[in-house]
């Protein structure tokens, strides 16, 4: 089982995406050339997201996007020893009692140094507009280097429209699958210490994963998998209005 105690007292975090998506997912080749693979999105580098079309680059244009370079060495360095300790109490887990992942171990911090809180603070400022509800726990996700995220929408019920993470260690490719189309597809390369947003339909409408190793490929080059830790802030649910 997962060792978050949101995890044991409350239903899944992660919503897995049906079979048929899992296989339509699987078919995508991991180098597929294609006539969009250079649109940017969010002001990122364009050599970092590739789509399947142009109607999906416009889709999630705004909605999905890759900050490089986000993260000094010296500030990765510092995330890391802050959470490596409560990382090293945990072992890793091959088999996530919903499925969604393989290969993991995480925790939620709440308490950061000063240091960490000035680096999550720059993340929140980038990622969610003044005013915007946050959760307070952060959530850090540590993958073995055989590790990988399957595709799933992370519930509504546990955070809101926008997540943001941090990848440190690892580069990795995060591919992004239309829940009603599945040939409608966004791969977005994540270099180590980038920054990455989903939010809106990004978030709701198109399941995510990270590849992997084997099938770690971004536009037509092998993008290699070592071991990789996401530091990821969310904002609070939306909840609907009383009737």
């Amino acid at each position: 089982m997962s060792l978050l105690p949101t995890m044991h007292r409350a239903p899944p975090i992660f919503r897995q995406a049906p079979p048929t998506m899992h296989r339509a997912a699987a078919r995508l080749p991991p180098a597929r050339p294609g006539p969009w693979p250079r649109r940017a999105l969010c002001g990122e580098a364009p050599a970092l997201v590739r789509a399947s079309g142009p109607g999906v680059a416009r889709r999630l244009r705004g909605q999905a996007g890759v900050r490089p370079g986000f993260l000094s060495g010296p500030e990765e360095a510092a995330l890391g020893q802050e959470v490596e300790p409560q990382l090293r109490r945990r072992r890793y887990q091959f088999d996530h009692w919903d499925g969604a992942i393989h290969g993991f171990r995480e925790t939620e911090i709440a308490q950061w140094s000063e240091e960490s809180r000035e680096i999550l603070q720059r993340v929140r400022d980038e990622a969610f507009p003044p005013g915007m509800s946050q959760l307070s726990l952060v959530h850090v996700l540590d993958l073995d280097k055989s590790g990988y995220i399957k595709p799933h929408i992370d519930s509504v019920k546990f955070c809101g429209c926008t997540i943001a993470g941090l990848s440190l260690l690892s580069s990795s490719v995060m591919r992004l699958v239309s829940e009603q189309n599945p040939e409608d597809w966004m791969d977005l390369l994540l270099p180590r210490r980038s920054l990455y947003i989903l939010r809106g339909p990004a978030r709701y409408e198109f399941t995510h994963e990270i590849l992997k190793d084997e099938e770690s490929f971004f536009d037509g080059q092998k993008i290699p998998r070592e071991r990789r830790i996401s530091v990821i802030c969310r904002n609070l649910p939306i909840l609907p209005a009383p009737t």
